[in-house]
């Protein structure tokens, strides 16, 4: 396969270029279907005037079907997408770059989606979906699977449907609420991955950070320490990097503390720890839920985080990650890790 690609790419480089963009194409349509050709040039950065020839092409192929509410892909179409996903990995050299990220960040294994999750949504989409496919290879007969919280969590909860699993899976929050964006909780995203997969959830009704004498209060009782048990029972961990400050303001924090991430040099945060660019910890805010600590104990762990925002937090953090931890990134990120290698 991969001499064939060589010979192809020397004698018929336009045949490669074609193929990337008709894969494009089919893809973003998957992914937002039903949609308008405006829409779709503007997601692709292709003027409908080409735009309007490939779809034409596609169409005639039945790959495609235009309705009146958008084009949406045939039966055939999902089948053809399904075989590029693979081929395009090769032409485009997405299998090197995880196989060098791995050597590099020294984890179990990285999966890599095209784009630039800051810039585009459906990049980040495409970690969702990447994250689900993985997620399926390993689960058990029965899960327990912690969550965390925020957009990208979200996405992956997208992504789900009934179709992810026949085995008995419990989804339960990580950790405790933060800030006021009830939607992207830990609570509101595991709730959702267990409607949209008709499983079962549990809640964790607690603040994420609290004082001393409130989290020994707290932890004792009966109902939340049960749900805590559960959490601390996990086989499964989805969760994403944070961004030091981002995390700082979303938590409110101020004075001695936010002093401290600053002078720390803070790049990235995750269970309520936050870290400087060589991975040493700098600070540490009390929360309930999973420690850092916790994470050895847990059999598959999946970290997905994109975007050249993310590029330091990422390596920051994966200087500490368990080294079982499976990541979940988009290009950007992965060029820019490993171009900084």
């Amino acid at each position: 396969m991969d001499a064939m690609l060589d010979v192809q790419k020397r004698l018929l480089p336009d045949l490669i270029q074609i193929m990337q963009k008709r894969y494009q194409i089919l893809r973003y349509i998957k992914l937002m279907e039903p949609v308008g050709r405006r829409s779709l040039s503007q997601s692709l950065g292709i003027t409908e005037r080409v735009l309007r020839s490939e779809i034409q092409f596609l169409k005639e192929q039945d790959l495609l079907l235009i309705t009146n509410a958008g084009m949406i892909l045939t039966k055939e179409g999902k089948i053809i997408l399904d075989k590029l996903e693979h081929l395009m990995r090769d032409i485009t050299g997405v299998k090197d770059l995880e196989k060098q990220l791995v050597r590099i960040l020294g984890i179990r294994e990285c999966i890599i989606v095209s784009g630039n999750s800051d810039e585009s949504p459906w990049a980040k989409s495409e970690l969702g979906r990447a994250c689900v496919n993985k997620i399926k290879e390993h689960l058990l007969p029965d899960n327990i699977i912690a969550v965390t919280g925020g957009t990208t969590m979200a996405t992956i909860a997208d992504s789900m449907n009934k179709r992810f699993s026949n085995t008995n899976i419990t989804f339960v929050p990580a950790r405790g609420g933060i800030g006021e964006d009830v939607k992207n909780q830990a609570n509101t995203i595991s709730a959702r991955m267990a409607e949209n997969t008709d499983s079962q959830h549990m809640v964790l009704y607690v603040p994420d950070q609290v004082s001393e004498e409130v989290y020994d209060s707290i932890i004792h009782e009966p109902t939340i320490w049960n749900v805590l048990m559960e959490i601390k029972s996990a086989n499964m961990l989805i969760h994403g990097i944070g961004d030091a400050m981002t995390m700082a303001d979303r938590r409110k924090t101020t004075g001695v503390e936010r002093e401290k991430i600053l002078s720390g040099r803070a790049v990235a945060e995750a269970f309520g720890y936050y870290f400087n660019e060589q991975g040493e910890i700098v600070h540490r805010v009390q929360t309930i839920g999973l420690q850092l600590s916790d994470l050895q104990n847990i059999k598959s762990i999946f970290a997905v985080a994109g975007g050249s925002s993310k590029v330091k937090a990422i390596k920051a953090y994966m200087k500490v990650a368990p080294q079982h931890t499976i990541l979940i990134t988009d290009e950007a990120v992965a060029r820019a890790i490993i171009k900084e290698s």
